[in-house]
């Protein structure tokens, strides 16, 4: 088994496509912290949705895919910035977070209809 480098890792993923979110302050869930993490929505130029990943737990890029596209496939957005700060949560308790961020995004007419 290799070794891996100390330090945190970085994941981008994009989505080119989704539901634009419109405009919104950013958005904070979650405490960085053992076991947890925080997750920030920002709303961004384009129609796309990017999310950035830094996490201590590193070597699980593949798992990290697998959370983020089950929650693009739940929340296709676009115009947002998505970054997740992780300190060795769950794949659970991701979801959750993104969950909860999104659930904080306003209203818009189209979405209420």
């Amino acid at each position: 088994m290799s070794e891996l480098p100390a330090g945190l890792e970085t994941l981008d993923f994009s989505y080119s496509t989704g539901r634009p979110a419109g405009s919104f302050d950013p958005i904070l869930v979650g405490v960085v912290g053992s076991g947890n993490l925080e997750v920030m929505l920002e709303a961004a130029a384009g129609t796309g949705c990017a999310v950035r990943v830094e996490t201590s737990a590193r070597g699980f890029g593949p798992i990290w895919q697998a959370v983020v596209d089950d929650f693009y496939a739940r929340h296709p957005l676009a115009g947002v910035r998505i970054s997740i700060n992780d300190m060795g949560a769950t794949p659970a308790v991701v979801s959750l977070r993104l969950d909860q961020a999104v659930a904080e995004l306003p209203k818009t007419p189209e979405a209420s209809t």
